[in-house]
């Protein structure tokens, strides 16, 4: 462990909250144990707010010149040329990050050493219109009842934002192409079967008070939000893992874990601890969904 210095630790970057950028960096630290394997050999891109969070953000994919060596980075291919990324393989270069106002972090849905083949399928649940939280548990429990029944077992978590992800751990046979197909396909049936209540139109205008299935996000150099990241929203929230026991929770919010009261579910049973991580096969859920539905 190495002693990372932050420079104007006291510069204050949630305003309302008076959160400074020392207690972003110790949030880092206490998160890391359960962050960093979720986030390593990943890309990142960074969300940076070097003015706090009423400032104009950086979302930087690209690693500074002045970064430290022993920041592991990744150099990956985009659109006439590369990208030099910053990779989290462990606690120091978190908490580096927290140090460069990086308050959070994005990860892509695939690992660094087969980057056109992700290891994760996400579903981002976002209520629309008059839609409520009550309204997103309830896709949820669509989506993910879904996914078991064509044998994908899937996690939740909350995005401390307004929705909540459903994450499904794949065994990186697929390309994106592929996955970004069934999850088209998993989302299109649930529609048909809820057009009331759920919607896959990307276009805000066209939702209504519904729920909206993204899976934009399945897509080369894509990112989503990494479990225990901070938002840059008042308060603080953390996007938070939860077990999907705790989804008829009545106090479950997508805000409901802060920087300030997340060491209290630190404490607790990891809830993704019981799910398996062993990533399954894309093509075999597809074949059936194709077969049951």
């Amino acid at each position: 462990m190495k002693d990372i210095e932050i420079s104007r630790p006291e510069k204050v970057l949630f305003p309302d909250d008076g959160i400074t950028k020392s207690e972003l960096a110790r949030h880092y630290r206490q998160v890391a144990p359960r962050a960093v394997p979720r986030l390593r050999r990943r890309a990142l891109m960074m969300e940076r707010h070097p003015d706090g969070i009423g400032g104009k953000p950086l979302m930087q994919k690209n690693v500074p010149g002045y970064f430290p060596d022993w920041v592991h980075t990744a150099e990956l291919p985009k659109e006439g040329g590369t990208v030099l990324h910053p990779v989290c393989d462990n606690a120091d270069t978190l908490v580096y990050l927290a140090g460069q106002a990086c308050i959070t972090p994005h990860r892509w849905l695939s690992r660094t050493d087969r980057p056109d083949n992700p290891d994760l399928l996400i579903f981002d649940l976002d209520p629309s219109g008059g839609a409520d939280f009550d309204d997103v548990r309830w896709a949820a429990s669509c989506v993910g009842g879904l996914l078991e029944q064509v044998e994908l077992p899937s996690q939740l978590m909350t995005t401390g934002s307004r929705g909540l992800h459903v994450i499904a751990p794949l065994d990186r046979r697929s390309d994106f192409d592929t996955v970004r197909a069934f999850a088209r396909r998993i989302s299109r049936l649930l529609v048909s079967r809820h057009p009331d209540r759920l919607t896959d139109e990307a276009r805000k205008a066209g939702r209504g008070d519904r729920v909206y299935l993204d899976i934009q996000r399945n897509a080369y150099a894509q990112t989503a939000v990494a479990p225990y990241s901070v938002r840059a929203r008042p308060g603080a929230p953390v996007a938070t893992p939860v077990a999907w026991s705790e989804l008829d929770d009545p106090e479950l919010r997508p805000d409901r874990w802060n920087l300030r009261n997340i060491a209290d579910r630190l404490r607790r049973h990891d809830p993704w601890a019981d799910v398996s991580a062993r990533g399954r096969s894309v093509r075999a859920a597809d074949r059936r969904l194709s077969a049951r539905f």
